[in-house]
């Protein structure tokens, strides 16, 4: 994934976590960021964060401090674009 990249969201469930998320299983987003994120308690991953969306500042009673803090990478797949095929007309 890479900005710019249209991605649709597999799975918006925190368990746990009772703020909304904002993200949505089924809908498609645009990716604005991808890269590296570590979270001080679910350490490593490799994060986007989405045009559509800002998290804004992380401080609520559920939050961790961060600001517009990425999304895991793993909640989202690529949408692939149909080829289109040309279609070669027949002279007879």
């Amino acid at each position: 994934m890479k900005p710019g990249d249209k991605v649709v969201c597999t799975n918006d469930k925190f368990p746990g976590i009772k703020t909304d998320q904002l993200i949505r299983e089924g809908e498609i987003y645009t990716v604005r960021w991808a890269g590296t994120f570590t979270h001080y308690v679910d350490g490593t991953f490799f994060g986007v964060k989405l045009a559509e969306i800002d998290r804004g500042a992380d401080n609520d009673s559920d939050g961790f401090g961060y600001d517009d803090m990425p999304f895991r990478a793993d909640r989202f797949r690529t949408v692939v674009q149909p080829k289109v095929e040309k279609q070669i007309e027949e002279t007879v």
